[in-house]
């Protein structure tokens, strides 16, 4: 999809004949930019704000300037943005120091790997740089919010659904085209069917021939019937397309209806059938009898995990924030055992960021040029000598911190699917180097894989092949290194994380609303999980005692093994290795630890 600037002048024309009078510099117009992509424009002005493109109260853009292409789908884009929006903030705007233009310039990096022009960019530095510009920056900034805040025009306003259509000339993939079939149960489903004869029946009875159905007799005359008519309507909605529901009306209905159920003598009457059987009948006007029955139905249909009945709250309210590594070492020493390496352009641009971040926050950090820093941190694999590479991932560690640093590495790839391409290059070759990789090396990897989780962006890529299976490579060599604990202990904060991300998206699939997990969401490989479970069950099954080390082990386990497929590999293993005896031997002093380790020893037990 086209990526363009929109580029306004706040000032109507007034800053290019007027500039040289009050400020002794000439400049050509008070910049306002906006990012435009599938028609839908995105700045920052009263917070993170969209329109119709051209439709904002700006008027007509003064220049229209051509970025390049997006491949990312929306998905991937909303998620960038709404991550945005903890930067830019209503209340942060600043005219002179967080404005429009800095967003466009982030986005666009976000987008297409570069940002918006230098003269834009670089205005209000020039501006201030005058003695006028200094001292007219409070009225200026006064005179200019009222414009910069204003709320979108009513008229340019789109919703959230139409900002996901706006992608669909080239930024998503179509939605696959539905069988005939699945098009048929799809208009059965999720309402009630009225049906009047016998074919209507046999034909909605067949497309449940792999799920379940259920029959509402009924009659105009039936008073008690319509006491049912919206717990009926109701359980059809909730089922989705588990379950078909019909309803028969006799008094509209062909003989031939009651010739196939000549028992059917009284209505209210319900018929359930399962995988194609028929399998339980009533009558009366029971909306609770109604409910319990249709949900042992769906639940024979559609059996429920096991894991699911049981009550862990211990486990289920451990926190799943990320665990991050966010703590800033002195940058000048970091730059100084670089050597000649700490002398390029993209290392003292990057320090300078994450000094100004640290210094005055985000809004006073403008992005770097990432791509710049990307190319750094690529060949620093080469240039630098393994004992000293921990340095250049140090930088990147404490650059991800920020959402839009780590937005910007997690979709570095080409193409709208792929790998993160500066990211894998590094943990590829830490892992490569394998246990003659120096200690701090191995440290900071750890420490920098746990800061890829400051986006949520990165998830589907650590949870997926290849940089899954090199993360989970890196992770489980450390959990087993018994020299340096300190290694042990980052990589259990990694081992939370990835067992955190992949234990939710599972939730999610086993929620009322399946449809909440995107396409892109999946869990780790099983053979990945099996790899990261038989090391904490070797951690586990230690003779150490109860430690943090241990509870966190068990945290990441259980979240490994919760609502886990009942035919998967993860559960072969945790029988195989006799998982539940291996719990049921820890000996934690605190009472909480211990409802900890009897809630994931029922788990193991099924």
């Amino acid at each position: 999809m086209d990526v363009q600037l929109y580029v306004y002048d706040l000032s109507q024309g007034l800053a290019r004949s007027m500039s040289r009078q009050f400020l002794g510099i000439q400049i050509d117009a008070v910049y306002h930019t906006s990012i435009v992509l599938g028609g839908i424009e995105y700045y920052f002005g009263q917070g993170v704000q969209t329109c119709r493109a051209g439709a904002t109260h700006h008027g007509k853009p003064m220049e229209i300037i051509p970025l390049g292409r997006t491949d990312l789908p929306i998905e991937v884009v909303l998620e960038y943005l709404e991550s945005l929006k903890t930067v830019y903030t209503p209340e942060s705007y600043d005219l002179f120091a967080h404005n429009c233009n800095n967003f466009s310039n982030d986005f666009a990096m976000f987008l297409v790997g570069k940002g918006i022009p230098g003269h834009i960019t670089s205005l209000p530095e020039t501006v201030l740089n005058t003695p006028f510009g200094q001292m007219l920056r409070p009225q200026i900034d006064a005179a200019m919010r009222p414009v910069t805040q204003a709320p979108t025009p009513q008229n340019g306003a789109v919703a959230p659904s139409a900002v996901k259509n706006a992608a669909q000339n080239g930024t998503t993939k179509p939605a696959p085209s539905l069988t005939k079939a699945e098009a048929e149960l799809k208009e059965a489903t999720g309402r009630v069917n009225s049906v009047t004869t016998i074919q209507a029946v046999d034909r909605l009875l067949a497309l449940a021939k792999d799920r379940c159905a259920i029959i509402f007799f009924t009659s105009s005359t039936c008073g008690p019937c319509k006491i049912m008519y919206q717990p009926f309507d109701d359980l059809a909605a909730e089922a989705g397309d588990k379950c078909v529901f019909l309803k028969i009306d006799f008094s509209f209905a062909d003989r031939s209806i009651g010739s196939r159920f000549p028992h059917v003598r009284a209505t209210p009457t319900f018929i359930t059938f399962l995988r194609g059987q028929q399998r339980d009948e009533w009558s009366g006007a029971d909306p609770r009898q109604l409910r319990s029955n249709v949900e042992l139905l769906l639940n024979e249909a559609f059996p429920t995990h096991p894991h699911l009945s049981k009550s862990l709250p211990t486990l289920l309210s451990q926190s799943q924030r990320p665990i991050l590594y966010t703590k800033v070492p002195p940058l000048e020493k970091v730059v100084a055992k670089m050597g000649d390496a700490g002398k390029d352009e993209a290392v003292s641009s990057i320090v300078s960021f994450i000094d100004a971040r640290e210094r005055f926050g985000a809004m006073e950090a403008p992005l770097t040029k990432l791509p710049k820093f990307a190319d750094f941190l690529r060949g620093s694999t080469s240039t630098l000598p393994p004992e000293l590479l921990f340095t250049s991932l140090d930088l990147l560690r404490v650059a991800l911190t920020d959402v839009r640093v780590a937005g910007f590495f997690a979709e570095e790839h080409a193409g709208a699917t792929g790998t993160p391409a500066t990211v894998a290059q590094l943990l590829d070759h830490v892992n490569g180097l394998d246990e003659s990789a120096p200690y701090a090396l191995r440290l900071t990897t750890l420490h920098l894989s746990c800061n890829l989780f400051s986006s949520p962006l990165f998830v589907p890529h650590i949870l997926s092949p290849p940089l899954s299976s090199t993360l989970i490579s890196i992770l489980t060599t450390a959990l087993l290194d018994e020299k340096h604990p300190a290694l042990k202990a980052s990589a259990l904060s990694l081992a939370m994380n990835i067992a955190s991300s992949n234990h939710k998206i599972r939730m999610k699939k086993h929620s009322s609303n399946p449809a909440a997990s995107l396409p892109s969401e999946s869990e780790l490989d099983d053979s990945e999980q099996v790899e990261l479970l038989a090391s904490l069950l070797e951690i586990l099954g230690s003779e150490d005692e109860f430690s943090d080390v241990k509870k966190m082990a068990l945290i990441c386990a259980g979240w490994l093994v919760y609502c886990a497929d009942m035919e998967g590999e993860v559960r072969d293993l945790w029988r195989a290795m006799d998982a539940a005896g291996t719990v049921g031997k820890l000996q934690p002093k605190v009472l909480q630890d211990r409802m900890l380790v009897k809630e994931i020893k029922s788990l193991l037990e099924v």
